[in-house]
């Protein structure tokens, strides 16, 4: 199954996708948009686009484990993207996410506008590996 992950941001969005074994994640996009319907819109064409039959979208949780209104609104915005694509979407803690995301850019020497357009790609990769993940170890 193709699974999209989807790291929602005020600016921009990342956006990655899964092999159909679900084996390995990729960096496909960042979506610059900062209207919610149009970047709804534009998440599902991706969708469309990468013949996603699934779509992760981060859940910005505290980092206490509970939900504040960024989360709220994540999960409004995911539940807009299920209903406008009719494909399922589930909501994947994303704690540290971008964080990670720095780290690696770090790693490899990314900087500037590079890294200004790659950082949330990356972290919808993170969050999307994190998934592949647990569905591997929880099947």
């Amino acid at each position: 199954m193709i699974i999209m992950s989807v790291d929602l941001g005020k600016a921009r969005t990342g956006i990655a996708i899964s092999d159909k074994g679900e084996g390995f994640a990729f960096p496909k996009k960042v979506i610059t948009e900062y209207n919610t319907e149009k970047l709804i819109d534009k998440i599902c064409e991706s969708a469309r686009e990468y013949e996603a039959e699934m779509i992760v979208v981060g859940n910005p949780k505290n980092m206490d484990g509970s939900s504040g209104w960024r989360a709220e609104e994540c999960g409004q915005i995911a539940d807009k993207i299920r209903d406008k694509s009719g494909i399922t979407v589930n909501m994947w803690d994303e704690r540290c996410t971008t964080v990670s995301a720095h780290t690696y850019l770090n790693m490899n020497d990314t900087r500037g506008k590079k890294r200004k357009e790659t950082v949330d790609a990356v972290a919808a990769t993170i969050i999307l590996e994190d998934y592949l993940n647990y569905r591997k170890n929880n099947k």
